[in-house]
């Protein structure tokens, strides 16, 4: 189904682990990058690698222990430091000005209290099919940091998951004109699921310490039955909640928050046939569940995120193929994660079944 790495010990442990085992998943992680920085914005991957050194004095100030693991991982695979650091910076360098912008797709859904007992949180990620052979599912227990499973890229060392406090996490990636040379969007999911609490998480990424602009949302439940559920529309400018006053929320590829557009501008060209269109599309399935007094579990979320309406810019996205290479996306994985049982759903791919990830309870590290 994907392979899963077990990761335990210090930074530098971690990644040598991430690196020695995943190192299929890096090489194509490496190669799917490199082909897409040159063809949508010409750019060299010894550019790409350029761009990434711009990021590295804040992340060292950020957290040292993140340039230990993108090493300990670069040793691991047998490859160049600059080389994971690129991996890890993909969103801020596909930002860029030169060339065309592109960025994964996604349609990320959550409902707590009041409307449910538990919270469970869950999305799709769209993005260019060739990445499912770079899929690696990650259990971490990193020294003095709550234990994490996620979903990540061969070579990226933050992405879709939640960990052992009742933290958990999704992300979507928002296209504007705007970047610094802080740290990287993908670094700051590694930092929110380095978190016990929704507080703690949201120190991380607030205040302009994010370069690049996304979504995200974020839930957290403390085991006592108390949980809940943000959309943090994240930039280098600050941040806005938006959304989940009634318990349930969504969120796609656009801006939401007319706070966040005072700062930057909205890039996703096709925000109003496929972006806008799927978050209307999840605000409906959700308020209709509601309406209906239907129970809201899991299964609910997995007719949800396989719902192919407005089919190929459905929840379930397939492939447009009349769209340039960049833009061609599909659902590469779909997951669901029950924070308050700490445990989750995933589907690889447009076919098959989710089935159960419980890396917490089954393999003790």
């Amino acid at each position: 189904m994907i392979k899963t790495l077990h990761l335990q010990g210090s930074a530098k442990e971690v990644g040598v682990c991430h690196g020695s085992q995943g190192k299929q998943e890096v090489m194509n992680s490496l190669k799917t990058y490199e082909r897409l920085f040159y063809v949508a914005k010409n750019m060299s991957w010894k550019e790409a690698r350029e761009q990434a050194l711009l990021h590295l004095n804040a992340i060292e100030k950020y957290d040292l222990q993140m340039i230990e693991e993108m090493e300990g991982i670069a040793k691991g695979a047998g490859v160049e430091f600059e080389d994971i650091l690129a991996l890890n910076a993909r969103s801020e360098i596909a930002l860029t000005n030169q060339g065309e912008v592109f960025s994964d797709g996604c349609t990320s859904m959550a409902v707590a209290s009041p409307t449910i007992k538990d919270t469970i949180i869950g999305q799709t990620w769209d993005w260019t099919s060739s990445q499912k052979d770079s899929l690696l599912l990650l259990d971490i227990q990193a020294e003095s940091k709550p234990r994490i499973t996620m979903v990540t890229e061969g070579g990226i060392i933050g992405k879709i998951g939640f960990n052992s406090a009742g933290v958990g996490l999704c992300l979507n990636a928002l296209i504007t004109d705007k970047r610094t040379n802080e740290i990287p969007l993908h670094l700051g999911l590694r930092a929110v699921l380095n978190s016990y609490s929704q507080a703690e998480a949201m120190s991380k990424i607030s205040n302009g310490q994010i370069a690049a602009s996304g979504n995200f949302l974020i839930g957290y439940d403390d085991g006592n039955g108390n949980g809940m559920v943000v959309n943090a529309e994240v930039s280098p400018f600050g941040i806005d909640y938006v959304g989940g006053e009634d318990g349930w929320l969504t969120h796609t590829n656009h801006i939401c928050s007319n706070v966040i557009k005072q700062y930057v501008n909205d890039m996703n060209e096709v925000r109003f046939e496929d972006s806008i269109i799927r978050k209307k599309r999840a605000d409906q399935l959700i308020k209709a569940s509601i309406a209906a007094k239907e129970p809201i579990n899991e299964q609910t979320f997995e007719r949800w995120l396989s719902d192919t309406f407005n089919k190929p810019s459905s929840i379930h996205h397939f492939e447009n193929e009349n769209a340039p290479e960049y833009r061609k996306v599909e659902t590469v994985f779909s997951i669901i994660m029950n924070l308050s049982k700490r445990k989750a759903l995933l589907r690889i791919g447009l076919e098959g079944e989710f089935e159960e990830i419980d890396t917490m309870t089954k393999t003790a590290l």
